[in-house]
């Protein structure tokens, strides 16, 4: 996945999401992430589209906030890490 930033944080590796990212290679990281997404008002999941938007130009469509929606993304990666 191109846009998927791993870093290694005390022998772990995090994945840190982007508004560069499109939306299908979230999904294929985690099918958990759907909820966030459809909770932000993402409901075009399954769309021919997901596969090739990014986050950013799905939300500025959508008139969504990009930045919540990508900072939830993280957080629940970060506490999928932490379990």
């Amino acid at each position: 996945m191109k846009y998927v930033t791993n870093f290694n944080l005390g022998g772990k590796i995090m994945i840190k999401i982007t508004p560069d990212m499109i939306i299908s290679e979230v999904l294929r990281l985690d099918r958990g992430t759907a909820p966030i997404f459809l909770s932000n008002g993402m409901h075009c999941l399954g769309c021919p589209s997901s596969s090739g938007e990014s986050i950013a130009d799905a939300c500025a469509i959508h008139g969504l906030d990009a930045e919540k929606l990508v900072r939830e993304l993280n957080e629940y990666f970060a506490n999928k890490e932490q379990e």
